[in-house]
């Protein structure tokens, strides 16, 4: 028998009305979005659902995503779906924390508020991100511990896909070496921060700070974490592994290779967009990855209705 993992996206995928279609239809998903408000002081249903500049802005796009996230998947096991294992890029870990079960959701939505404003404010200006097409992680790293300046690897997503970060001139300094070394293009991303790099660690101080006072469990089922491409089956270690992923390369890649070599031959996206599913069919096109993004999502899951 297969197996099957929730998987949960990251920033970039929001967009006005997400999760609006299962608030209306299902008190669970109600809850959540309250949960969530009530956890922040955000009106967070507000803040998914309608045109606003916010949405964009990362402080409010985590709490908003990863309420989204929530409130599909508690949909999803009370109708009676199961995973093996989760994981989620970015942001999306913590809706692989909600899957695992390793929080109180209150204490959850108020972590990702903190991360996101901590993020917001780490490193308000100077910094850059860039997505690196058809050039291999080992050439990439290299050139970026090559390139004067704070530059490396931010999201390692897929073959032929990769995402630098750090300072705005030595990521395009970085940028043109990689270019010249073979790279199709070098796309400059809309960011608000360096994400994922060493000029986030302040961040990473102060959600360990907040993390102290945070009860952890035991994950109900496993999950893998973005730092070390690995499953977390034990409470211990899970604080720490938050705190480094602020500033610490998400390896997605070899996670979803993890997982594929372990037996999962069902990959359910729970949230706004495709592109995790876009990842995986780069590395495995046979593979079977249902996207739960709307209600309707939900007649392509196995002994699911929307």
């Amino acid at each position: 028998m297969g197996k099957t993992a929730f998987i949960f996206p990251g920033q970039g995928a929001q967009y006005s009305g997400m999760g609006k279609d299962f608030f209306d239809n299902f008190e669970t998903a109600r809850r959540v979005y309250a949960t969530a408000g009530e956890a922040t002081g955000l009106d967070v249903a507000e803040l998914c659902f309608t045109e606003n500049a916010d949405l964009d802005v990362t402080e409010y796009t985590q709490i908003a995503m990863l309420a989204t996230e929530v409130a599909i998947l508690k949909v999803l096991e009370e109708k009676g779906l199961k995973a093996d294992c989760a994981a989620g890029l970015s942001l999306g870990e913590y809706g692989a924390l909600a899957a695992a079960g390793v929080m109180e959701l209150p204490q959850l939505f108020w972590l990702i508020r903190c991360r996101g404003i901590f993020m917001q404010e780490a490193y308000p200006s100077g910094g850059a991100m860039s997505a690196v097409l058809g050039l291999d992680a080992e050439t990439i790293g290299r050139i970026c511990r090559e390139t004067e300046g704070i530059v490396s690897i931010a999201n390692d997503n897929c073959p032929g896909q990769i995402v630098i970060t750090g300072e705005a001139q030595a990521v395009q300094a970085a940028s043109e070496k990689l270019a010249g070394a073979g790279a199709k293009r070098c796309i400059p991303l809309k960011v608000s921060g360096p994400f994922h790099s060493k000029l986030l660690a302040g961040a990473g101080e102060k959600l360990a700070a907040e993390l102290e006072g945070i009860s952890v469990h035991a994950p109900k089922i496993p999950y893998l974490c973005n730092v070390e491409a690995d499953y977390v089956t034990e409470s211990g270690k899970i604080k720490e592994l938050l705190v480094r992923q602020v500033s610490s390369t998400v390896r997605w890649r070899e996670t979803m290779e993890r997982m594929l070599a372990d037996g999962v031959d069902t990959f359910v996206e729970i949230g706004p967009g495709r592109t995790l599913a876009g990842f995986l069919r780069k590395m495995n096109r046979d593979v079977k990855v249902l996207n739960v993004a709307k209600v309707e999502d939900m007649a392509a899951v196995p002994g699911q209705t929307p």
